[in-house]
Formats: structure tokens, C-alpha cells, sequence
């Protein structure tokens, strides 16, 4: 069966994103066809929302060598919206915990390391599939999470119990945006689509 790709980004314009509060996203758009976070603008959230979906994000850290932890190269591509998976530079991190590249912030270490080094476009392809609902609004089905971080299988059919902090609300969602996180570092970001699956 073939699915729709929806682009949410192609490298010419940020309309398909708005801020937090509604009005236009403002990061910076590059000659070269990328993004970049415009620090202190705040995070940008898609205005195309999805329930199961295939998610296809690239992304390019700055070489921040005296920076150290959580202030490397810091952002977060946030599934649904609430889901954070994290983007840092955790280049050469022996054993990776749930807040370095590719963890699900505060709920799941990756698998493996599979960062390449700063200064290296790195690829997310995320497949989601969403939690479901009764009609009182009551999760009775968690989502689930599988995450290929630059050909690496990091995550495999992960439960999503609960949100990530950070998100556009404190909860769960049936359908949400893709929302990218401004965290006073200049990440990169470059073609990023979403096939829906159901």
C-alpha cells in the first residue's frame, strides 16, 4: 500500500509552522535549503497534524567543543507534539541515557550511539503509531515508537506511557503536530516530511 508524503518542510518557506502562540514561525530559512533555530523565538509547531505516522527529520549540529551536557547543540523534534525524541550532540557517548541524541527525553535510552559527529547532517525516520481514545477522552491503547536514527534502529515498538515535558500540553493527543524545539542553540534542520499510515 502506498501513503501520501506530506512535506512539512522543503527548504523555501516556513509556512507550514506557526509558534507557540499561533503567530508565524520566524526561525531563519538558509540559502542551502535548511533551517535554523532563531534562539530565544521559541519552539515551532506544524500546523499539518497526524495520528500513525511515518515522520523523516534531518538535522545538523553546530561543533560546540566547550560546551559540555545538556547545552550541546540542544534541541528536540517532538512527536505529536508531546513526545520529545532528543536531538544533542552525544558524538562518541559511551553509554547514552534517555537525554542524550536520540532518547526519549526522561523515559528511554537509545539502544545504541548512533550519532555522527557535529557539523554532519543526521537523519530521524520515526514510526508512530498513536494512542487511542474511548469516548470519555481516556487513553485505553498507548502509542508506540520506533526510531532509526542515521540507518540504526534505536528505539523498537517503544510504549509511550505518558508525555515528555516540554510539549503543547501536559498529556496525550488522538492527532498532533510535529513541533521542533528552540533551546538557545543553532541546530539545523532540512527535509523533513510525514507519510500518514492510517
Amino acid at each position: 500500500m502506498a501513503f501520501e508524503k506530506i512535506v512539512l518542510f522543503d527548504g523555501t518557506s516556513l509556512d507550514g509552522w506557526v509558534k507557540r502562540d499561533g503567530s508565524p514561525a520566524n526561525w531563519h530559512l538558509n540559502d542551502d535549503g535548511a533551517m535554523t533555530v532563531a534562539i530565544g523565538e521559541g519552539d515551532i509547531i506544524s500546523k499539518e497534524t497526524y495520528k500513525d505516522a511515518h515522520i523523516h527529520v534531518e538535522f545538523w549540529l553546530p561543533n560546540m567543543p566547550e560546551a559540555e551536557g545538556q547545552g550541546k547543540a540542544n534541541s528536540g523534534v517532538y512527536v505529536h507534539g508531546v513526545y520529545e525524541c532528543q536531538v544533542l550532540d552525544s558524538y562518541g557517548v559511551e553509554n547514552p541515557e534517555s537525554w542524550d541524541c536520540s532518547g526519549i527525553y526522561q523515559q528511554y535510552k537509545p539502544l545504541t550511539n548512533a550519532n555522527l559527529p557535529p557539523e554532519t547532517w543526521q537523519t530521524y525516520d520515526i514510526y508512530f503509531v498513536a494512542p487511542k481514545f474511548n469516548d470519555a477522552g481516556e487513553v485505553i491503547e498507548d502509542g508506540r515508537m520506533t526510531v532509526i536514527f542515521n540507518g540504526v534502529c534505536v528505539h523498537n515498538n517503544i510504549v509511550l506511557k505518558s508525555n515528555t515535558p516540554g510539549g503543547v500540553i501536559d498529556g496525550r493527543l488522538a492527532e498532533g503536530p510535529l513541533l521542533l524545539q528552540d533551546h538557545w542553540n543553532r541546530v539545523r534542520f532540512r527535509n523533513i516530511w510525514i507519510e500518514k499510515l492510517n
